[in-house]
């Protein structure tokens, strides 16, 4: 397959899993400025989806060979207190008023199920519909912490494949941020934390890692969900035992992909798609395929490092745009 698929979506060097499947990938989307009502309709209406289950919070959506979508309101309080009304009548009122309410002030979020890679095009529909019926992204956000969540499967469960990624993260993250202009105040919110300096020194400083050590300096220095690079769900896929002792959070759920949370979404823009935060990721995918450049920039890094001050960020920033230039005229 070319490098881009029928869908227009540009693809990642590694298409496929190591069982011959073609990789899957969840899209998370958050935005407000919609209704719960008017989010169901725009996701069904555009995918042709059934709805299944429905409370005040939250929606179900299957959508015929794509899976199950869901629609929900991200405020914990609210979805608990749906749930505890059943089958009760009496608090309905109330529920709906104040589900109203919540759209203006937390996020409606937009929960897809993995879809391979070949048909993600499907969910531009889907993006066009929600833009159509007033939905607003990071921008307009009153809290401006809204994102594009990116669930990318990896391509093979093992120590090599996962400490590659982990590396190509770590050493892209500064320029991730900078280079594709991460909101401001998301940039300081908890939620997309980047890997600490002192874990990135501990990772690139190995030439490999063994599954046991990629436990060990993760979760010595990022036992969080908050990070932009979230591992926690990969790593409980393999051992969720391990995982829960050192974050003991019902949130984290095991599955293998990458959790990638660090991309505005500006669902708003006319000219904006799942593209623009997808090819962010894909700077990653890129690297990771490449032995040769994580060894080099690497050695690079370590070579930066100075005693008290640590990687001065503006320059690590610039050698890695002067890298990406190079390959680009290679």
């Amino acid at each position: 397959m070319n490098s881009t698929a029928r869908n227009g979506l540009p693809l990642p060097p590694k298409v496929r899993t190591d069982a011959g499947e073609y990789r899957r990938v969840g899209f998370e989307l958050e935005f407000s400025g919609v209704t719960m009502e008017q989010a169901v309709a725009a996701v069904a209406d555009s995918l042709g989806a059934e709805v299944r289950e429905q409370s005040v919070a939250e929606t179900l959506l299957e959508v015929d060979g794509l899976g199950e979508f869901n629609v929900e309101l991200d405020w914990a309080f609210l979805k608990r207190k749906a749930a505890e009304q059943g089958e009760e009548k009496s608090d309905e009122d109330w529920l709906d008023w104040l589900s109203q309410a919540a759209a203006l002030l937390v996020p409606v979020e937009v929960v897809c199920p993995p879809i391979p890679l070949d048909r993600l095009g499907a969910l531009e529909s889907m993006v066009d519909a929600l833009r159509a019926a007033g939905a607003v992204g990071t921008d307009e956000s009153l809290i401006a912490a809204y994102g594009v969540h990116i669930n990318t499967e990896i391509p093979r469960l093992d120590a090599d494949t996962l400490f590659a990624y982990l590396r190509a993260f770590a050493l892209l993250q500064w320029w991730l941020v900078d280079t594709h202009e991460v909101d401001a105040a998301r940039r300081l919110s908890p939620y997309i934390d980047l890997y600490p300096e002192a874990y990135l020194r501990q990772l690139l400083a190995r030439d490999a890692a063994s599954l046991d050590e990629i436990f060990d300096d993760y979760l010595e220095h990022n036992a969080t969900r908050n990070r932009a690079l979230d591992l926690l769900p990969l790593l409980a896929e393999i051992d969720e035992q391990r995982v829960q002792r050192a974050v003991d959070d019902p949130r984290v759920k095991p599955r293998p992909a990458f959790h990638y949370r660090l991309q505005d979404c500006h669902i708003e823009k006319p000219d904006w798609s799942l593209a623009e935060p997808w090819s962010t990721w894909l700077a990653v995918e890129r690297l990771a395929g490449d032995e040769a450049a994580l060894d080099e920039l690497a050695t690079k890094f370590g070579d930066a490092h100075r005693p008290v001050i640590g990687v001065k960020r503006r320059e690590w920033v610039e050698t890695i745009e002067r890298w990406q230039r190079g390959r680009a005229s290679a």
